[in-house]
């Protein structure tokens, strides 16, 4: 009798597991989506920035840059995305028929914070300017990020919204951190002809390498381990996979002129995987160092020779 009620136990407790598995794999999963993926910006104010030690030397400069990008009136436009997410955008027009720049912000980004310099100087250049929310930031609808591979698509779809718009203007697609890995591997789908270069500022090489990073270097977890759950939860949760694009892939199929900025003390995307995405295509790329500036700091760093660099790359590539 005894033997029977152990038999019973056992069973009732390899029943439980069998059952409870499959529900704690599922919460693993979820919990690696949410750790790296969802997020819902709170509308944060752009001079909300980290106060470290690299930042806080470049604050008058930044400050006084977002001010400036603050005061422009702009009109708030928007495009569908093509899995239905209402994608909002501010629209900076300048003059009729001039060449327009496309802006991409980083991960979890602000962006008019992100593109406070570049906003300036394609301002400067006379060029028109559509600053875009990425989805699941700003005023775009949506909750997963997913690293450029959803985002991507989205930039093909502003870049039809412009072309049918203002016609077959020059466009210039810019991009800082994640948004500059966004702008590679959108020309790596290929980009209409009226698209004549790309800015990349402090990209990272692959998806999935930048969250490997951040989970050991920054986080401390076993990557082996977190990792794929991570990627599992992307694919469950978000409906995307992190390995189906990598810009140090994209820049091989592209066919524009790019320009790559990265920073020798940032600290977020390590200044090598810059030097792994122009090794990718030297030949296609235009490869500047910022030294002493820490992640998607270069233009705040030195403002004078970013400018310069910009200016130089877009007046080659515009004609």
């Amino acid at each position: 009798m005894k033997r029977k009620r152990n038999v019973v136990m056992i069973g009732l407790i390899l029943g439980a597991a069998i059952i409870c598995l499959p529900a704690a794999i599922l919460y693993l999963l979820y919990y690696g989506y949410k750790l790296a993926f969802y997020y819902k910006d709170p509308l944060a104010s752009p001079y909300e920035y980290d106060d470290d030690d690299q930042t806080r030397p470049c604050k008058e400069i930044l400050d006084a840059a977002i001010a400036e990008f603050e005061s422009a009136p702009y009109e708030t436009v928007s495009i569908t995305s093509d899995d239905g997410l209402k994608l909002t955008g501010r629209y900076y027009h300048l003059k009729d028929n001039a060449p327009l720049e496309i802006q991409c912000h980083g991960y979890k980004g602000n962006a008019i914070r992100d593109f406070c310099g570049n906003w300036k100087i394609a301002n400067e250049a006379g060029r028109n300017i559509l600053l875009i929310d990425e989805r699941c930031h700003g005023s775009s609808e949506g909750h997963t990020i997913t690293f450029g591979i959803l985002e991507r698509t989205d930039v093909l779809n502003w870049i039809k919204y412009a072309n049918d718009r203002f016609g077959n203007v020059p466009i210039i697609l810019s991009g800082v951190s994640m948004g500059a890995a966004t702008v590679l591997m959108t020309a790596g789908m290929g980009v209409p002809g009226n698209v004549k270069g790309i800015i990349a500022d402090c990209p990272y090489d692959a998806p999935s390498n930048i969250i490997k990073k951040v989970l050991g270097t920054d986080m401390g977890m076993p990557v082996k381990l977190v990792y794929p759950l991570i990627r599992l939860g992307g694919m469950l949760y978000g409906k995307f996979n992190l390995d189906a694009a990598s810009p140090v892939e994209a820049v091989k199929d592209a066919q524009v002129p790019i320009l790559l900025i990265h920073g020798d003390e940032d600290r977020f995307v390590p200044y090598e995987m810059s030097c792994n995405i122009y090794a990718a295509a030297p030949e296609k790329i235009e490869f500047h160092t910022i030294h002493g500036a820490g992640h998607a700091l270069n233009y705040v760093t030195a403002p004078e020779e970013y400018t310069r660099i910009v200016h130089a790359f877009t007046e080659k590539v515009l004609g």
